[in-house]
């Protein structure tokens, strides 16, 4: 089964909106900035209203199903489902790996891809990190950064949350080498995309506990932040943390919580 023309034409436009969108900020974007200290966000005054209303929907409808899925789905079967869909994931990470020209991380991902795959039943129970094969994370917006491409300002996207005008540009090739696109039942694909939503909106539930203060900056913060991280391997010699970790505080288990890559806030 094909996709319907209209479903393949609403694409098409998204994609088309988003390129249109970082072209449209590369050439308007000036050096100046609305307060000292925030010369990665230029565009706060524009960021902070998509960011109410990202966060406003997401107060009302997604964090709601958050809730109720979190108090309906036992832990382990949540476990489960994060599991599965991490798995998934480590195929744009292989990809990236080999863009990145990181041939040995290749093999190692792809190994435990495999292993989870087959013995960790489509990735449900997650073998590979038990037997010292570590997840990474690579998109192709930390492959732009691996090559030179500066990260460019900040930019809240709507329903998309946080991003880069680097990183929104690196969302477009990551679409096409989803798995995703292999499942030609429109009903199917959309229901598990919304699942993978609702499970990573459901990690936030406790650490989101945590924040104090002004959320647009903190998001924003700890955002580029994990950026910075990603894209140096963690060898960090950016200014932007010279005051520290904002992860410092943090056990393991929240700072994954916090990885707001691609989150709805």
């Amino acid at each position: 089964m094909t996709n319907p023309p209209c479903t393949d034409w609403i694409i098409r436009r998204c994609h088309y909106f988003l390129m249109m969108l970082v072209l449209a900020f590369c050439n308007t974007v000036s050096a100046n900035t609305e307060s000292p200290g925030n010369e990665r966000d230029p565009l706060e005054g524009f960021n902070r209203a998509i960011f109410t209303f990202n966060d406003t929907l997401d107060y009302y409808v997604l964090k709601p199903v958050a809730t109720g899925y979190d108090k309906a789905m036992p832990d382990p079967l949540q476990d489960g489902v994060s599991n599965f869909f991490n798995n998934v994931g480590e195929i744009k990470t292989i990809v990236n790996d080999l863009f990145q020209l990181k041939f040995k991380q290749a093999g190692l991902d792809s190994t435990r891809f495999l292993v989870n795959t087959t013995v960790g039943i489509f990735g449900f129970i997650d073998i590979a990190s038990r037997i010292g094969l570590d997840r990474h994370d690579e998109d192709f917006g930390q492959t732009l950064g691996y090559w030179g491409v500066g990260s460019g300002p900040y930019l809240v996207l709507p329903f998309l949350g946080p991003n880069t005008l680097r990183d929104s540009a690196g969302m477009v090739p990551d679409y096409y080498i989803s798995p995703y696109k292999a499942v030609d039942h429109d009903l199917t694909r959309y229901s598990i995309r919304g699942l993978e939503i609702v499970d990573l909106r459901t990690s936030f539930l406790e650490a989101e506990k945590l924040i104090a203060g002004d959320r647009y900056a903190f998001f924003r913060d700890a955002y580029l932040q994990r950026r910075d991280f990603l894209v140096s391997d963690g060898q960090m010699t950016d200014d932007f943390l010279d005051d520290g970790d904002l992860f410092d505080d943090f056990d393991d288990e929240e700072e994954e919580a916090f990885d707001i890559e691609g989150s709805d806030f």
